[in-house]
């Protein structure tokens, strides 16, 4: 129970830093003089980073184990927010010409991108290996809830981070002090995975079959496009969400970033709803999930685009998270496209659910 508490607060610390980072984000662009592209530019080469350095740390935790792996992401969250303070501080106090912040600002939250990715296989891996199998499902059920519970807590602290001394640099410095906490506890009270497989250079399982790349495969290629639509769709909004909030409110910078904060938690409490209520209380099925959660989402992001007030924005955007909470669980493997099904010794027989 202690172990899984700590997994679940390595995973909590993350979403609640990163995404109360990007509510305050867009103040913290308009404040500098950063044109709005570019800070969007800057979470865009962080999750880029991320998607490529992954595959690397899974790898990494099977080799040398998962207590090392979650240090690593940790310490790189805790070190890329702290940079991230230093850098916002410096251009607040406009001791350099914006593009410079920028550059430097980029390079500090890369270093999240290429680092931090290193804890989220890791702890998956190891809430699996500590887990029975009857109750796996539930156990990596609740490490996913700790994101969600991240993403709301994170924009609703975040203002109360900007502090009279620190103003929008807080919430990093902050959120990076939290992570050395959460680094300590991990490294003081975390057992390594006593019953770890050894590492071993892995086989196909199909004898005198060359393993292809996960992409190439006809079953699932069609899902990883559906599910990169998808998080590129949720990504751009909630990057563009504050600067819209900003300009529709023509509120002073700080004073919107309350309005922000409060739009922000209320998506992400719909996308939490989505996944943790109304998918079990209607028993859906992923086809259903599938259709539903693009045109819940794609309704949600129209009302925002012709949003006539802020209280409009804010439906809006809930509305389209719960369409997105629908979708992003909609793909498992025992359900694939019958039009994609391609059989294959090992591989069950697809449900027509």
């Amino acid at each position: 129970m202690q172990s899984f508490a700590i997994i679940f607060g390595v995973s909590l610390v993350t979403a609640m830093g990163n995404t109360g980072m990007i509510s305050v984000l867009p103040a913290i662009g308009r404040s500098i003089g950063i044109p709005d592209y570019l800070v969007a530019g800057v979470f865009s080469l962080s999750a880029l980073l991320w998607a490529f350095s992954s595959p690397f740390w899974a790898k990494a935790s099977d080799r040398y184990g998962r207590k090392p792996m979650m240090l690593i992401g940790l310490t790189g969250f805790a070190v890329s927010m702290a940079a991230c303070a230093v850098v916002v501080s410096a251009g607040l106090h406009h001791l350099a010409h914006w593009m410079v912040i920028f550059g430097l600002f980029l390079v500090a939250r890369a270093l999240f991108g290429l680092f931090g990715a290193a804890s989220n296989p890791a702890t998956q891996a190891y809430v699996a290996e500590h887990t029975p199998v009857e109750k796996r499902t539930q156990s990596m059920s609740s490490l996913a809830g700790a994101f969600g519970l991240g993403t709301v807590i994170g924009p609703f602290l975040a203002p109360l981070f900007i502090l009279p001394i620190l103003g929008l640099a807080g919430p990093m410095t902050i959120f990076s002090l939290i992570a050395v906490t959460m680094l300590v506890v991990v490294w003081r009270k975390l057992p390594e995975s006593a019953h770890r497989p050894k590492y071993e250079a892995r086989t196909h399982a199909f004898a005198g079959e060359k393993e292809q790349p996960m992409w190439r495969d006809p079953r699932i290629t069609p899902f990883l496009i559906y599910g990169f639509i998808v998080a590129v769709s949720q990504t751009a909004q909630a990057q563009t969400l504050g600067f819209l909030i900003i300009d529709k409110l023509g509120l002073p910078i700080q004073q919107a970033q309350g309005f922000i904060a409060i739009a922000m938690a209320f998506g992400a409490v719909a996308g939490l709803l989505a996944q943790w209520g109304i998918i079990r209380m209607l028993d859906m099925t992923p086809r259903q999930l599938l259709r539903w959660g693009v045109a819940v989402a794609a309704a949600g992001n129209l009302l925002v685009a012709f949003a006539p007030d802020y209280w409009a924005v804010v439906t809006g955007y809930a509305l389209s998270c719960l369409g997105f909470g629908f979708a992003r669980p909609a793909s498992p493997p025992d359900h694939p496209w019958p039009w994609t099904w391609a059989s294959r010794p090992g591989w069950p027989a697809p449900s027509r659910r």
